[in-house]
């Protein structure tokens, strides 16, 4: 429902046999495989550069987490497609698109990259954050029955293949400041197709375990106020690890006002054990539309940053890539296509002040 259609992803194969912890989890090495390995030098110089670790991930504050702000992409996805309308004579779409390129937004990670390229994309995306001091956030999209076959289908073929893949996002990210979005719509929609979801918590507990024993911040993605109940998405986090993870996400791809989503996230943080929380705010500047596909009249919502205060809100993120089509409906392009009228739009209705 949030992102790309990528092609069917093929068995992924690391190089070295992966161990699995309890049955799941891959070892770190042999997820190394796949990309340059760095020297025992290099591997102790950049955790030395890490500002959380499996033991702080949930206690450091925003500030440190989030410690320079959030990276802006000058490569991201509207950027990219800035580039290509302005060729191609588009001004005003082109506009729209540097517009959203201004801001940060989540890089995703799915099987539309072999493992070569999803190395590539992962440390150009961290070494363009290290050099300006800021802090990337990526997404991972990639779990099995993902989207329970809607616009977003697709994913790793099993639990054991989708677990080497994570093994290597982790291994990359591995000493470097960076936060993680695990697997938008994933615990939400056990609702939907609980035969399609079955065991999926311990899927992405054994993938939330491997994050954190990189000193990887994850937040779990937890649907958003209009579609679980607090209780019951609270028990699904236990059960899905968030006790290790920093905490959750709502709202992701979605349009709901912060207020609603905030109101929401504080009855399941205190039901999950005071687990923090973002909130994507990429498309919810007009609140809800009455869908979420590509949903007419929607605008950008506040501009990304980080938050303190009381609450256990640690940051309002741009998740969804805004201008990047949910899929065929309300004359969108595939899921994950750049849908330039609507980057239009988008900045057309944002949200002021």
């Amino acid at each position: 429902m949030t992102h790309m259609t990528p092609t069917t992803r093929a068995a992924v194969v690391i190089g070295a046999a992966v161990a699995l912890v309890a049955g799941l989890a891959a070892t770190p090495t042999a997820a190394h495989a796949a990309g340059p390995t760095p020297t025992s030098t290099s591997k102790a110089a950049a955790r030395s550069s890490a500002t959380t670790t499996p033991q702080t991930i949930r206690t450091a504050s925003s500030a440190t987490l989030y410690k320079g702000g959030l990276f802006v992409d000058a490569n991201g996805e509207a950027a990219r497609a800035a580039t290509t309308l302005s060729s191609q004579g588009r001004t005003a779409e082109a506009s729209a698109a540097r517009t959203i390129a201004q801001q940060s937004v989540a890089t995703w990670l799915g099987g539309w990259f072999s493992d070569a390229q999803l190395v590539k994309k992962i440390d150009a995306t961290v070494a363009a954050a290290e050099k300006k001091g800021t802090t990337p956030v990526f997404v991972t999209y990639n779990i099995p029955n993902r989207d329970c076959g809607s616009h977003s289908a697709g994913g790793s073929a099993d639990n054991a293949a989708y677990l080497r893949w994570n093994q290597l996002v982790a291994s990359r990210l591995s000493g470097h400041r960076a936060a993680v979005v695990v697997e938008p719509d994933a615990l939400a929609l056990i609702s939907n197709c609980p035969t399609q979801t079955n065991g999926r918590e311990a899927t992405i507990a054994a993938a939330v375990r491997a994050l954190a024993d990189a000193g990887v911040p994850a937040y779990i993605d937890a649907g958003n106020s209009n579609w679980v109940p607090p209780q019951t998405m609270a028990a699904r986090l236990k059960a899905a690890g968030v006790d290790r993870a920093r905490g959750f996400a709502t709202n992701v791809s979605n349009y709901y006002p912060v207020e609603a989503e905030r109101a929401y996230a504080e009855k399941v943080s205190q039901a999950a054990g005071g687990a923090r929380y973002v909130i994507d705010t990429s498309r919810n500047g007009r609140g809800w539309k009455g869908t979420w596909c590509n949903a007419p009249g929607a605008g950008l919502g506040s501009a990304p940053s980080v938050q303190g205060g009381t609450t256990k809100l640690d940051a309002l993120l741009w998740i969804k890539t805004p201008g990047a089509s949910d899929g065929e409906c309300n004359g969108g392009p595939s899921a994950g296509t750049w849908h330039a009228s609507y980057a239009v739009a988008l900045v057309a209705n944002r949200k002021v002040g």
